[in-house]
């Protein structure tokens, strides 16, 4: 069989927690394939809600088995504190499977992602402080440890007093913070590998024997296209390829395997964090947005950013995914609205763009180009068929179908497992 992509079509917050619920009912696997704690997603089942920093929102399917991929970068303590939140709530994690081959985030990540960040003062980023974009530098200069390393204390003390050979030069002598001890850290985390070890595995060779077999395997990002450290709105980005094709790189599948990629996208758009926003609304409509829908990250608990729909992010989104489907997203957020604006096109002085701006600077200079579609006042949030939402709603959709580039296979209504209208089959 092959795998079907979940990714974010715009800067994160989507809403994909919610997709990858909707479908994890009906697949076998659902893998994680970049990021770390940075991100979360939120899942609604009943009267519960579940917010999901690093484990894969497959582990809330009875039968589907979670899978962190070697494109993750994990804080173990974190993991297993999540892990252990789960199981008090009659969560099991026994399923789930760690790749040997992700990348560990450690002590001296997490230390310098805060120092850097406030060292750069006006000029953040807007990081999470979490050690995430460290972890992801230290892979990329080869001095990064393994899952694989926990189960070799030798080989785990070995790279630590390497890394720290340098970060604690750093740590000292730049920062004047304190410096890290190697022996403290190795009893840490042989306590993390205890725990973790009866986990680790093969990812790969587990994900590509499952396709062999005729499984089904979701492969879920992190974040969103816009974050992407190559296709998203950098330096303002994450430290991965939250895009369709990092899940190969992220979980040691072939490109070929991949039949569907389902972007998701909220009927508005949000972003944490600093960086370019072109339809952001600073004003009590954004306010608006932001309180109706709980526009607060799952992990940090961080106001997000809010504005209106960006139907040159989306035809951008679905380009660099190939997305095959949109899963649009909060719908009901607008409801109330008299008229409701979503940006064609950018005006850069002179110049009007119906696509992304090549360059940075023209991006970040962006005006929008606003086209005024007629809003609805009806409550959609008990809605269980496309054909029973308002006139406008529908022709709200339509229309965002028709900018955006490809066709919208869901809807979401609310927050809940049962408020999603399916038009078509994601599977």
């Amino acid at each position: 069989m092959p795998a079907v992509v979940l990714v974010g079509a715009q800067w994160g917050d989507e809403g994909k927690g919610k997709a990858t619920d909707l479908l994890g009912g009906s697949v076998d696997y659902v893998v994680r394939y970049q990021g770390g704690n940075n991100a979360g997603h939120t899942v609604v089942l009943g009267a519960e809600t579940y917010a999901l920093h690093i484990v894969p929102s497959g582990v809330l399917s009875p039968d589907a088995v979670p899978v962190i991929g070697n494109g993750v970068v994990i804080d173990p303590g974190v993991l297993i504190g999540e892990m252990a939140g789960l199981e008090a709530r009659g969560v099991s994690c026994a399923r789930l499977v760690i790749s040997a081959d992700a990348h560990l985030i450690m002590p001296h990540h997490r230390a310098l992602d805060r120092v850097t960040e406030r060292y750069l003062g006006r000029s953040r980023i807007g990081t999470t402080g979490r050690g995430i974009g460290p972890a992801y530098g230290d892979k990329i200069a080869r001095m990064g440890i393994r899952v694989q390393d926990l189960l070799d204390p030798g080989i785990f003390r070995q790279k630590l007093e390497l890394a720290l050979r340098e970060k604690n030069q750093m740590l000292a002598k730049v920062y004047n913070r304190r410096a890290i001890d190697v022996s403290a850290v190795c009893e840490e985390y042989a306590g993390f590998a205890e725990r973790l070890a009866p986990h680790i595995a093969d990812t790969s060779l587990v994900l590509n024997r499952a396709l062999a077999a005729g499984k089904v395997v979701l492969l879920e990002g992190s974040q969103g296209t816009l974050l992407d450290v190559d296709h998203g709105t950098y330096p303002f980005v994450t430290s991965s390829n939250p895009t369709a094709g990092g899940a190969c790189a992220g979980s040691g599948i072939g490109p070929t395997r991949i039949s569907r990629v389902v972007a998701i996208i909220k009927a508005y758009t949000t972003r944490v964090g600093s960086g370019p926003f072109p339809t952001e609304l600073d004003d009590e409509v954004g306010e608006r947005l932001r309180s109706e829908g709980g526009e607060f990250g799952v992990t940090t608990g961080r106001s997000r950013r809010t504005g209106w729909y960006d139907a040159v992010i989306a035809r951008y989104a679905a380009r660099v995914n190939g997305a095959t489907d949109f899963f649009l997203t909060k719908l009901d957020v607008l409801s109330g609205f008299e008229r409701i604006p979503v940006c064609v096109g950018y005006r850069v002085g002179d110049t009007t763009y119906d696509e992304m701006p090549m360059d940075q600077t023209s991006f970040h200079k962006a005006l929008p180009v606003y086209e005024q579609l007629p809003g609805w006042s009806d409550d959609i949030t008990g809605v269980t068929s496309f054909a029973a939402l308002p006139p406008n709603a529908r022709a709200y959709v339509r229309a965002l179908e028709q900018m955006s580039g490809a066709p919208i296979s869901a809807i979401g209504v609310g927050p809940g497992r049962d408020q999603t209208l399916l038009l078509r089959d994601l599977l």
